[in-house]
Parts: structure tokens; sequence; C-alpha cells
């Protein structure tokens, strides 16, 4: 599978269950990694984290939760920032720092009932929005509200995408736990630097040809783009 991936992807799960040695393992295979632990908490306690993620091998981008703040997200670029000069082990540049926006889990209604109104999408520019100010190099957000973070925010802001659904027949609505889906040719055609595919090729019954037919999805819908 690592012919196929573009970059690995590290969420709480598997890095509690394994810990740092797990980014060292994925790293040794070819593919970056995409350290997906959303860290959210006071500023200090953040640009710790951030700083010691920085440091971890193949790791290429690392986020935190808009939702913690300006003065949170300032404190994890200045983390980031910090480790510029220092040597990690692997030669590579520091990871970009992305952050959070909406989850994609999240409708209007189950914001509305933790205080936050509007729709994900409006949310979601305002917080890249905030995101871009802070001096973050892009953010996770839904299919829905590329377009509108791309205007927004500029080309250069890297726009990360979960919640991608195959495309076939009758599976997209099939949402589990996901309220934003969309598939993976949309979220190219909006405008996404990278997508997030999860629980459609882990869960299927061969990986490898669910991994393959996004990539093929992928390709068609680029060949349209151009």
């Amino acid at each position: 599978m690592a012919d196929l991936a573009g970059m690995f992807k590290i969420g709480s799960q598997l890095f509690t269950a394994e810990g740092p040695r797990t980014v060292e393992k994925l790293g040794r295979l070819g593919p970056g990694i995409f350290l997906d632990l959303k860290f959210h908490d006071i500023p200090n306690t953040v640009a710790g984290a951030v700083a010691a993620a920085t440091q971890l091998p193949r790791v290429e981008l690392i986020n935190i939760h808009a939702l913690g703040g300006s003065a949170m997200m300032k404190a994890a670029v200045a983390a980031a920032g910090a480790q510029r000069k220092t040597h990690r082990g692997d030669g590579q540049a520091r990871p970009r720092l992305i952050a959070v926006t909406i989850l994609t889990s999240m409708d209007s209604a189950s914001l509305r009932r933790v205080g936050i109104h509007g729709s994900p999408r409006r949310r979601s520019v305002e917080l890249a929005r905030l995101a871009k100010g802070a001096g973050l190099d892009g953010v996770v957000a839904s299919t829905h509200a590329v377009r509108a973070i791309r205007q927004s925010c500029g080309k250069d802001f890297l726009i990360v995408v979960p919640g991608v659904r195959p495309a076939a027949p009758g599976t997209l609505g099939q949402q589990d736990d996901q309220a934003q889906v969309a598939t993976a040719a949309a979220a190219i055609r909006a405008g996404a630097d990278y997508i997030v595919v999860g629980r459609p090729i882990t869960a299927a019954p061969d990986p490898r040809a669910a991994a393959e037919a996004v990539i093929q999805e992928i390709a068609l819908a680029l060949r349209i783009s151009i």
C-alpha cells in the first residue's frame, strides 16, 4: 500500500496505542506522515506538543484545532518555526502546520448545540481566515467550504479535505458518523490540495483495490479540471 499513498495519516487512536514508534515505522516505508492529533489546549501546552511533534521523523503535516483561538495558533506557529534551525535527523524542512476548522462529523444542528451558530461552511471560512492570520500554512475543511476558503485565503493556502467517500452509486449516503461527505473527485474539483481517505480503504474487503479506485477517480477529476 505504501506505493499508492502520498502520505500516511496517523491519528489519535494509533498514536495512543503505539506512540512515536509508529511514526518511525511508517516513515521508513517511504511516504511522509500527516500527524493528525488535533492539538487543542492552552497556548503553552500546544506549543510544547507541536515542538515535540516537529522533531519526529518524516512528519510533513501537523494539525491543531482552530477553535483553540488565535493565541494558541500563534504559539504553535512560533514553536514550529523555532525548529527550523534544529536538526530533525531526516534532512527535511519543518512540517507544515494546519488547523482543523469544523469537524466533518458536525452539521448545523450539532454546531448549535455547542453554541456555534451559522453553517459549517461559513464557520469554516471564518476559522480559516483566523488560521491564516495566525501564520498557519493551511486548514482541514470539508469539500463544501474549499472554494470559499480558497477565494478568501489564496492559492498558496493549503487545504486538506477529510470525509471522502466512494463515488459508487448508493455509497455516499452511507455516512456513518460523517455529516459532511463528498467524493474524491468533488474534493479535487473544488480545489483541495490533499484528500484524506480512511475507512473506505481500511474497511474495504480489498483495501488495495479500493485505494486504486480512489486514485483513478482523482486522475479523472484532474484531467477534467485541466
